[in-house]
């Protein structure tokens, strides 16, 4: 890790977390509904280990939210915030083991797998990384492992920018000074603060919200149609966003969402058709079972990050999709899947979550559980494509030659996630054993279906 932007310590947003944040913060004592998360890089030599540890600690200081754990108030009337880890101990959060020989990418992603599955420390920063040493070839893998309460997925490329260096050759570190750390919080004084903070704000906030309805009352007088319109237009898209996917789960991948986990990597070369190439995988897994299928529900997030947004946190929604898993023409599939697209980030109650989840987020954990496996289990696949970085980029002196997101994977048969990287999109799949078992079938069919995509490119 290589700081080189002095405004790092802007990342992560505000103390307090979003109802959003809060909600899967949460929602993380129940594997079924866990979000911790891990991306894999895989080095083309094995850093120096001093220079890695002094890296982190450098980058821990100017990103103050990596030295920030959650704290939950006394009482659940209140998101938890991120406040100084008065313990913070580096040694915890980064740690180095070795493959044994011969050291393959198996074997990587088997310590990968139980990497992810164990949880993290809830009274510490939330993430951990790890250099895995003695992978064939002279090569190494780093594995960061974050909770999503921390960031999404375009978050996590800021960090990784920030975190990273264009060049093998140490920088020179002149960095901003930290800026001074916050009080510690204890969940008492958290309660005490955020009561103290609502009575205070009370008298303002009942102004604002007079004058809002004044607004909206004498808006509703001049153009009562226009009110009535928005109001019906956001009701019909509320019911399009909650409504499921018209398709039925596949008989062969329902009743995934055991706790396995099963890694598998792929590239491909950079293609703007990752969800065309995805189906057309599950066209033949399916096919090659015996077991054809037309539409598959499958979930993908869409971001709502605007210019104006804070680096890291999180700003997405959810959105269902009825997939042409059985359409084998692949330019069939890449414009449906595009239309798509464009209506669900044209959806105006496409961020409804954000407005119910303050109220959502103060039910009891069980309760925020069994809602959250709820909402998840509807689907068969989670798919997220994420921009990633356009150049080459180093840690330690050792250049990242893939960059892999190995997501959670919530309810679903197979959560798969890809970064651009350098020209090539890096391609991460965690499934479930217990449904995805010929994994070398698997693999095959994944292959086929991207070939079948990058065809496209070779035709007149």
């Amino acid at each position: 890790m290589t700081a080189q932007d002095p405004d790092g310590a802007a990342w992560g947003g505000a103390a307090a977390m979003s109802a959003w944040e809060a909600l899967m913060w949460r929602a993380e004592a129940d594997p079924r509904t866990r979000s911790t998360g891990v991306l894999l890089e895989i080095l083309d030599r094995e850093p120096d280990w001093d220079r890695l540890v002094g890296a982190h600690g450098r980058v821990s200081r100017q990103i103050p939210r990596l030295r920030e754990r959650a704290v939950e108030p006394l009482l659940p009337l209140f998101p938890p915030a991120w406040s100084p880890d008065p313990h913070f101990d580096l040694g915890y959060h980064l740690q180095r083991v070795r493959l044994p020989e011969p050291g393959t990418m198996r074997q990587l992603l088997d310590l990968a797998q139980g990497i992810l599955a164990r949880p993290l420390d809830k009274a510490r920063p939330p993430w951990e990384a790890v250099l895995i040493e003695g992978l064939e070839d002279g090569r190494a893998g780093y594995l960061l492992k974050v909770h999503h309460s921390l960031s999404d997925g375009l978050g996590l490329i800021q960090l990784l920018t920030l975190a990273h260096s264009r060049t093998p050759e140490p920088g020179d570190h002149q960095l901003a000074a930290p800026p001074a750390p916050r009080p510690p919080l204890t969940p008492a004084s958290l309660l005490a603060s955020r009561l103290r903070q609502q009575l205070v704000g009370a008298p303002s906030e009942l102004i604002r919200r007079g004058d809002d309805s004044l607004r909206l009352a004498a808006r509703t007088v001049r153009h009562p149609g226009a009110i009535v319109g928005e109001t019906l237009r956001f009701g019909r898209s509320l019911r399009r966003v909650l409504t499921s996917p018209p398709a039925e789960r596949s008989p062969l991948l329902r009743g995934g969402g055991g706790v396995g986990y099963r890694f598998v990597l792929h590239d491909v070369p950079l293609s703007d058709a990752f969800l065309a190439g995805l189906l057309g995988a599950f066209r033949r897994y399916h096919e090659h079972h015996g077991v054809p299928v037309d539409l598959m529900p499958i979930g993908i997030p869409v971001s709502l990050r605007t210019s104006d947004d804070p680096m890291g946190g999180n700003r997405f929604a959810g959105a269902r999709f009825a997939a042409p898993v059985g359409e084998p023409d692949p330019r069939a599939r890449i414009e449906i899947i595009r239309e798509f697209v464009i209506t669900a980030r044209a959806e105006p109650a496409i961020g409804f979550l954000d407005l119910v989840s303050p109220a959502l987020s103060r039910l009891p954990t069980a309760a925020i559980i069994e809602l959250a496996a709820g909402m998840t289990n509807v689907s068969d696949v989670q798919a997220s494509n994420i921009p990633g970085m356009g150049h080459p980029v180093y840690l330690a002196g050792a250049r990242v030659t893939g960059l892999y997101p190995l997501g959670p994977r919530p309810g679903v048969a197979a959560m798969i996630a890809m970064i651009s990287y350098d020209g090539t999109c890096c391609i991460g799949l965690n499934v479930d054993p217990d449904v995805v078992s010929d994994l070398e079938v698997f693999e095959t069919c994944l292959r086929e279906g991207f070939d079948e995509v990058l065809d496209l490119r070779k035709e007149p």
